[in-house]
């Protein structure tokens, strides 16, 4: 079974629906893009699995439990975590602080402070800044405490909505090739990407959405390599 599995799929807000049963798949240790133009839904998908938004059908299994069954508090517990867009942390707090939030789901303070040196690891960055408020970090560094924030808990799998935005693209290349380096890890990594360029080159597989529907899936290659990718999204 996969890791994650969705099937029929459908939901909204209020009167208007978004996605319209859409299924999907994603096996322990791959990394999955959804890409898309805005408004297809691929945050409300995101939002979806999350508990954040109750889908009108359809059924969201992950690690064998049932998510429409599950509180949205609940889900980080079953090492699911989501990185909404905007990133979200806080401005106030440490950057040390802002990561051992994260690590709330695990059991005691030493495994907390473990888990904290390997953040370090993959954020060295962080380290030097390690004091400093969150608020006062670029906008990289700052995605990259909403990232390290996810990671504190060990998840299997991490959710990320539209990491690139508004960021420089040397950053945007610095920290997808961190995002690889976790996958190649073992992570499993579902990501909502607008730059679709980048996200094809560190994923195994990707879906295109459009209007509440998945139009095209397959392979990184196979839709680097699609006309339609390449003439709407890649703009060849």
């Amino acid at each position: 079974m996969a890791l994650l599995n969705v099937e029929n799929l459908s939901a909204g807000y209020e009167q208007v629906t978004v996605l319209r049963e859409v299924s999907l798949k994603v096996e322990a240790g791959e990394a999955v893009a959804i890409l898309g133009p805005n408004g297809a839904g691929k945050s409300t998908l995101l939002r979806c699995i999350s508990g954040l938004v109750a889908p009108t059908s359809g059924s969201i299994v992950f690690d064998g439990h049932d998510l429409t069954k599950v509180e949205a508090h609940a889900i980080p517990h079953l090492r699911l975590i989501q990185v909404p867009e905007a990133r979200h942390i806080f401005a106030g707090l440490s950057v040390t602080e802002n990561l051992l939030v994260g690590g709330t789901p695990l059991a005691s303070r030493s495994e907390r402070m473990e888990r904290l040196e390997e953040i370090w690891r993959y954020f060295p960055a962080l380290r030097q800044k390690s004091g400093a408020a969150a608020g006062t970090l670029s906008g990289g560094q700052q995605q990259m405490v909403a990232i390290g924030r996810a990671l504190m808990a060990k998840p299997r799998m991490v959710m990320l909505d539209e990491p690139s935005l508004g960021l420089a693209p040397l950053v945007v290349r610095e920290l997808y090739g961190t995002l690889r380096t976790l996958v190649d890890e073992g992570l499993t990594l579902l990501v909502v990407e607008q730059d679709v360029s980048m996200a094809l080159k560190i994923v195994d597989r990707a879906l295109v959405l459009e209007t509440g529907v998945f139009v095209l899936s397959g392979s990184a290659s196979e839709l680097r390599h699609n006309d339609h990718v390449k003439q709407v999204y890649l703009g060849i």
